[in-house]
């Protein structure tokens, strides 16, 4: 299950990466754009700006915006950010794997198989989605149109 802390800094991520933005935002501004508690959102903020996807300014007009391009920042970047490897066991993780000590053969183990491709799907979706991406498809489904990615 994806944390507040994912979920909140996608929302972020996605509110600073609207094409219409070209001033830094305040953080009482986008929590309150938002609905995401301030304090929370500092520390989501800064956690992001701490791995390279946010950029400050300090001062008059200062705030947060994106450090790279929607097109180069993807959700599985960010989830595994704040929420860890996307595999839903350690045996079929690819960043974080650990053996199941209870487990005779991974190879023929029903738990792994199933979880592998979980992971698989949830990493193909969230590595394959940037927020420019997402912003289209938001645009869109307000539009009424659909969109494929």
């Amino acid at each position: 299950m994806l944390s507040k802390k994912a979920k909140y800094a996608i929302k972020a991520l996605l509110a600073l990466a609207d094409p219409e933005r070209a001033q830094p935002v305040r953080i009482a501004d986008l929590a309150r754009e938002e609905q995401i508690p301030p304090k929370f959102l500092e520390l989501i903020l800064l956690g992001l700006k701490n791995h390279g996807v946010l950029q400050s300014r300090k001062g008059k007009g200062g705030g947060y915006l994106l450090a790279r391009a929607p097109g180069e920042i993807y959700l599985g970047q960010v989830v595994r950010m704040f929420d860890g490897p996307l595999a839903p066991v350690p045996c079929a993780s690819q960043t974080a794997y650990v053996r199941c000590a209870d487990c005779r053969s991974e190879a023929e183990c029903g738990v792994h198989l199933a979880m592998k491709q979980v992971r698989d799907a949830t990493s193909r979706v969230l590595d394959g989605t940037s927020l420019a991406d997402l912003r289209r498809q938001m645009a869109a489904a307000g539009s009424g149109e659909a969109v494929v990615l």
